[in-house]
């Protein structure tokens, strides 16, 4: 059974920084595309980066502030978040895709992805 579990969420100030991690059991994912989305209250899960294998891809709001990253070896994806903002708080989820698309840009929508995580909560104070 695959599972993805985030850790790392947390009550930060703004200007702060957290880093979620993400593990996956039940299959490799080292030359899968995976991603972290989130999603505020009332509204929609948003792409926020992705990897696939050596690419790396944000939205523009976080571009410079946040680093995504994995361990093939442990089977981890990590964000790195910096320079948080209040506008940053969301419910983080890691997602997996077992889909190979031509293009990487299908890696930006959330129904490209076939495994999630349960979410891990991070709020930013002003």
């Amino acid at each position: 059974q695959v599972q993805l579990v985030e850790s790392g969420g947390g009550l930060v100030q703004a200007g702060g920084s957290l880093r979620l991690s993400c593990t996956a059991s039940g299959r490799t994912f080292s030359t899968h595309a995976m991603g972290w989305f989130r999603q505020a209250p009332g509204k929609e899960r948003d792409f926020v980066a992705a990897v696939r294998r050596s690419s790396t891809y944000y939205t523009d709001s976080v571009k410079g502030r946040f680093t995504i990253s994995r361990d093939n070896a442990k089977n981890m994806v990590y964000l790195q978040m910096n320079s948080l903002k209040p506008e940053d708080t969301a419910a983080y989820y890691c997602a997996a895709s077992t889909i190979f698309y031509v293009s990487d840009s299908n890696y930006f929508t959330a129904d490209r992805y076939d495994y999630w995580g349960q979410g891990t909560q991070v709020t930013v104070s002003s």
